[in-house]
């Protein structure tokens, strides 16, 4: 990423540091977002996507799951606007929907590390290369 493209993409993801509005719709959507990552195999597979695309069968071979059930999951994440699909040929990738959703996963897991572990993984793999 260059220097502009950095700096834009870090504007846009720290543009409103005020507390969100906090109106009933948002919070009712809130809510069914945080629903449907609160399933185990959805979270894995929004952790699995967070970097590349994968097809179905790939992410079904990752989380050893049977790839309907993957695919299931998968429409469920769709629906919530989670994760986002293109065309390859014959194959469907898959990939998070935005630069909103990946946070949302890394902040989610890295406050669990916090709470399971004094120095949580995150923070050991950054102190390693310092």
């Amino acid at each position: 990423m260059k220097r502009h493209e950095a700096a834009a993409y870090y504007l846009r993801m720290h543009a409103n540091t005020q507390p969100p509005d906090l109106d009933d719709d948002i919070v009712t959507v809130a809510v069914e977002v945080l629903r449907v990552l609160a399933d185990p195999t959805r979270l894995r597979l929004a952790g699995a996507l967070l970097d590349q695309e994968k097809s179905v069968t790939q992410l079904a071979a990752e989380l050893d799951r049977p790839v309907p059930g993957v695919s299931q999951h998968l429409a469920k994440l769709r629906m919530a606007r989670l994760v986002t699909t293109r065309r390859q040929g014959t194959s469907v990738l898959y990939r998070v929907e935005n630069g909103h959703v990946r946070q949302l996963v890394l902040d989610t897991l890295g406050h669990v590390e916090h709470l399971l572990d004094a120095v949580p993984a995150h923070h050991r793999v950054t102190e390693a290369r310092a």
